[in-house]
């Protein structure tokens, strides 16, 4: 079976993702919802989303191989896998995974990264926000959306949105 590429996202109405290395907004469900999801698949993440995990968690991500694009390099102190492109992280994900791999930002990382995406993983924020990171434009004519659940009554609400390509 082909190993799929996934990319999983939080994002504003308009696109926004965040800002100042930051999400612009906390959805507790949100972060199970990306947990459930990723917890035992290769996670393919920029240098600057490493950085603001680590931040938070002071450590990468448990539970999942933590590969980092970057660069420049940096200070290697966790044992993680680290490339210079997109597409040498994809390939060695899909080298160490059973069946899906998890592009989980940031900015840069999806625009490069969403030309090889088999299926989105959406978190919808209903609401435009303030920010300084956006999730590329894409073509919505080449995605089939086979799953939804609606958080209406959440503030902010949101919806939990899977759409595989075409």
């Amino acid at each position: 079976m082909a190993v799929k590429t996934s990319l999983i996202v939080a994002m504003a109405q308009n696109k926004c993702i965040g800002k100042d290395n930051k999400m612009p907004w906390h959805i507790s469900d949100d972060l199970k919802h990306f947990k459930a999801l990723t917890t035992g698949h290769p996670v393919i993440m920029g240098r600057k989303t490493f950085d603001s995990i680590l931040g938070y968690l002071k450590k990468p991500l448990p539970q999942r191989r933590n590969i980092v694009i970057s660069r420049s390099g940096f200070k290697n102190e966790h044992n993680i896998s680290i490339f210079t492109n997109i597409s040498d992280a994809i390939n060695h994900g899909k080298s160490v995974a059973s069946d899906e791999i998890f592009i989980i930002g940031g900015a840069e990382i999806y625009t490069q990264s969403i030309q090889y995406a088999d299926k989105l993983y959406i978190t919808k924020v209903h609401k435009n926000v303030e920010g300084d990171a956006f999730f590329p434009e894409f073509n919505e004519d080449e995605w089939t959306e086979i799953e939804r659940t609606d958080h209406l009554s959440h503030e902010p609400p949101y919806s939990f949105i899977t759409l595989e390509r075409k």
